[in-house]
């Protein structure tokens, strides 16, 4: 049962990271209908500025805490130009043309911005600052970090956040609107394309402060980082419900826990015959268990083709 617990407890650290980068994903999808798998990369680069932001402040005369919150805010505006440089330039004029052109070219930007990291901070592993003194809580028989508390509180304050604009701004009304049909929501005076910008803007405002949490959970970072972050968080947007953000919130969730039980507390049962080396098989085998039982996701909607 210990074990049990403390599985329970690093896998909600580590679904709330999906969760969050998560909902860059569906929130795009649900207006557009686009999957930007260059949405990891995005991630990797807030996590890789931060590391060097990070670096230069160490030793220096800010307090620990300060210097994370600094290298965070420094983190997000570099993504925030990003996102909104890669939908202005690549996607928004592939905006009328087959899903398949914006498709490979999201794997194309995604593979630029590899081999842009790999250039400027090369291709070994980088060993993050940890500035701050990492402290255990004993909880019903587990532990949990400072850095997990954080990394729980900041991603449950920005679902929050992103809840209250969708649900109850005016912008949240216009993405909304959009996303229902966009044709209508332009003849009603909705500006589309600052819509769609202003997605991918919050979107990768999201991503860059979950690189910080991945970069100071795992205490490491390297160019590829985003690759197979962005392809759980991706699978984890499909499990709740594509273009559904309380459903990416609980795919992101639900994902976590299910990878951090297959790691260690079935690992644990098995002699780690199938623990921590196979703990992606356990998400992407509940994923596919559920996508073969319930195709739209656990929370989306059952839409039937129009004739």
């Amino acid at each position: 049962m210990d074990i049990f617990l403390q599985q329970v407890v690093n896998g909600l650290t580590l679904g709330a990271v999906y969760a969050v980068v998560a909902l860059g994903y569906t929130m795009v999808y649900g207006i557009i209908q686009l999957i930007n798998f260059a949405h990891g990369e995005v991630v990797m680069v807030g996590a890789l500025v931060a590391y060097s932001v990070l670096g230069a402040l160490a030793g220096g005369p800010l307090p620990p805490l300060a210097a994370v919150l600094a290298a965070a805010c420094c983190a997000i505006p570099v993504c925030m130009g990003l996102g909104y440089a890669m939908e202005r330039l690549a996607y928004r004029p592939l905006r009328g043309a087959p899903r398949l052109a914006p498709l490979i070219t999201a794997i194309g930007i995604s593979l630029i911005l590899q081999h842009l990291a790999m250039l400027v901070w090369s291709r070994n592993n980088l060993a993050y600052p940890q500035l701050v003194r990492t402290e255990s809580y004993a909880i019903a028989g587990a532990e949990i970090t400072n850095v997990q508390l954080a990394i729980l509180g900041l991603s449950l304050a920005m679902m929050g956040g992103l809840a209250f604009v969708v649900y109850r701004t005016r912008l949240g009304r216009a993405m909304r609107a959009a996303a229902q049909n966009a044709q209508v929501a332009r003849l009603m005076g909705v500006d589309v394309d600052r819509v769609v910008a202003a997605t991918f803007v919050i979107g990768a405002a999201l991503a860059a402060v979950a690189g910080v949490m991945v970069g100071s959970y795992y205490g490491i970072a390297h160019y590829a980082m985003g690759s197979l972050l962005g392809l759980k968080a991706f699978s984890a947007a499909v499990l709740g419900g594509i273009g559904n953000i309380p459903g990416a919130m609980l795919g992101g969730l639900l994902l976590g826990v299910v990878e951090a039980l297959g790691a260690g507390y079935i690992g644990d049962l098995t002699g780690d015959l199938f623990g921590s080396n196979y703990q992606d098989v356990f998400a992407f085998l509940v994923l596919i268990a559920v996508l073969v039982l319930r195709p739209s996701g656990l929370l989306g909607e059952r839409v039937g083709d129009r004739a």
